[in-house]
């Protein structure tokens, strides 16, 4: 009979403690699209982009965003870099992607004096598959966790996802693009469920943020990109290529009245809005060229097999009415936008697929936002930095 109570009390005790995790995880878990004080040691797969560091570090700070801890000092000048997989740059080393090379770069003493600064963090929660819906929600529930103040400047770079996804659901006409569920855009958040099986309790969950904080293990992940390797043949060997959607009216209405929803909400919470307008690689492609192309299909390639595509004359079309529609709403809001495809125009020197950087053009990208940012903000326009490199001609539309 002692045994039974025994058993009893530690159910019940076991129960209580549960209780109490869910109630302190509640009401004590901030929005973070991903996990705070993540480490980890990614191994990319060598059959990805030889332009690609083999072996990349990702780190996220406290916070939540991928950099350093931001330090606390009177002096600091904060940046917070938002959007899609081109900000998240998965792929680069931590210290490679280009809003940590801004940071390297507005640190320099000519930079910080421009923005009077001492110390200058660059935060990055850019994520893949963020389009313009997807980032409105995401700064709907992260800027406010932020002090009123302590953000100097929100960086936006966003516009290929909400195009991939009205492709990947087959361009179906008249419709909106699939929206990512809120859920799926954090790693962690106040909603957050748990069951009862021992692998989904609030009480493991409690002690793995713990240990997350205290001991910042590293994960590592072998093999990383595997999947873009199947996804480039699959491509290469679609039968089926679409060279026509319907009209995408309804696509660019979407992200239009998302995006302004976006820039609504950093404009609130920062001093200064700087648009980055996303770049892509077009020009009259190679057959190597071609070869590094995955997006476009009809489906998910990461997960499943992809036989119908759109062509990328469709892709860059679609693409560059989006970017139409940044151009436009900046101009209208008077907020300031950087033009980065006249400095990465280098083919895959700059890009290791259609939309992604290599460190090469990740560099060329910092130096142009740094440019951007350190100008005089009380003047409005359009920054198209100085070209360097001779241009490589655009494909005919």
């Amino acid at each position: 009979m002692t045994l039974v109570f025994a058993a009893l009390g530690l159910l019940v005790l076991g129960l209580c403690a549960e209780l109490a995790a869910r109630w302190w995880l509640r009401h004590h878990t901030r929005y973070a699209v991903w996990p705070p004080n993540m480490r980890l040691d990614i191994r990319q797969d060598p059959g990805l982009f030889p332009e690609l560091e083999p072996q990349v570090r990702f780190e996220v700070n406290a916070d939540g965003e991928r950099g350093g801890e931001a330090p606390v000092d009177d002096g600091l000048y904060r940046v917070l870099a938002v959007g899609g997989s081109s900000v998240e740059c998965y792929a680069l080393d931590q210290p490679t992607g280009w809003p940590a090379k801004l940071e390297a770069l507005l640190n320099r003493p000519d930079a910080r004096a421009r923005l009077a600064a001492k110390r200058v963090h660059v935060g990055n929660i850019g994520h893949s598959g963020v389009g313009a819906a997807e980032l409105e929600t995401i700064l709907a529930r992260v800027l406010p966790q932020y002090d009123r103040g302590a953000l100097d400047t929100i960086l936006i770079m966003v516009s290929a996802s909400t195009a991939y996804h009205w492709l990947e659901a087959g361009a179906p006409a008249g419709s909106e693009p699939p929206v990512v569920p809120e859920d799926a855009l954090f790693a962690q958040h106040p909603a957050q469920s748990f069951g009862w099986h021992p692998r989904a309790t609030a009480l493991r969950e409690l002690v793995r943020r713990l240990r997350q904080a205290w001991l910042r293990p590293v994960e590592i992940k072998k093999n990383v990109g595997a999947w873009l390797v199947t996804g480039r043949k699959m491509r290469a060997e679609a039968r089926d290529l679409r060279s026509t959607i319907p009209d995408p009216s309804v696509v660019l209405d979407h992200f239009e009245r998302h995006f302004r929803g976006a820039l609504r909400l950093a404009s609130a919470h920062a001093r200064r809005v700087v648009i980055v307008r996303q770049p892509w690689f077009e020009k009259q492609y190679t057959a190597a060229e071609q070869a590094r192309f995955w997006h476009g299909g009809i489906g998910k390639p990461w997960k499943e097999k992809v036989s119908v595509y759109f062509s990328l004359d469709v892709i860059n079309r679609i693409l560059d009415l989006i970017d139409g529609r940044v151009v436009r709403v900046a101009e209208e809001l008077g907020l300031q936008s950087v033009n980065l495809r006249p400095v990465l125009n280098q083919g895959l020197r700059h890009y290791y697929d259609h939309d992604h950087f290599t460190p090469e053009g990740a560099a060329c990208a910092a130096r142009a936002v740094a440019a951007a940012v350190t100008e005089d903000n009380t003047v409005t326009k359009e920054v198209t930095p100085r070209v360097t490199q001779a241009r490589i001609p655009l494909a005919a539309r």
